[in-house]
């Protein structure tokens, strides 16, 4: 069964190496550069809540949350999540987003906004569009493919 919980220093290792390897597949994140565990605990520590999915002790995946923005529009959070390609498929993203919506009301957000998600990334837009989230457009070209094509990107919202 997976459970999602706060982060601690005992996973760091392993959060790096799922955040990693979503940003080395270069297809759904856009950073390009890789974590190490000082730039790890860095970022992680960083963000509003971190979250991980696990089962029996393995981390299979995290998300981060963050605001979007600051001031007047500090109320709306943005979040990320990466899981570690063994476990696609076994419903660790539903659970990741599904908690990231209760944290974020937690950490008093009115509005969950994701700004970049890749047009190709069909998994995660159906997933985010099962669980209410609207699609606000699409921006053309908007990320940068590893082969240097260009993918659209489609900002999604859902309210908390």
């Amino acid at each position: 069964m997976v459970e999602v919980r706060a982060w601690r220093d005992t996973d760091l290792q392993a959060m790096v190496d799922v955040w990693n390897e979503v940003v080395r597949d270069g297809i759904a994140f856009p950073q390009e550069d890789e974590l190490d565990l000082q730039t790890g605990a860095a970022f992680f520590s960083d963000q509003t809540y971190c979250g991980i999915a696990e089962e029996d002790g393995q981390v299979l995946g995290l998300y981060i949350l963050h605001p979007n923005n600051v001031g007047r529009c500090g109320h709306i959070a943005n979040s990320s999540y990466a899981v570690a390609s063994a476990a696609r498929g076994r419903g660790v993203g539903r659970a990741l987003v599904e908690d990231s919506l209760m944290q974020g009301r937690a950490h008093g957000f009115r509005v969950l906004q994701f700004n970049a998600v890749v047009e190709t990334n069909a998994s995660a837009r159906h997933l985010y569009e099962s669980l209410g989230f609207v699609q606000l457009g699409t921006i053309p070209g908007g990320f940068r493919m590893p082969d240097g094509t260009y993918a659209n990107i489609c900002p999604y919202y859902h309210e908390l």
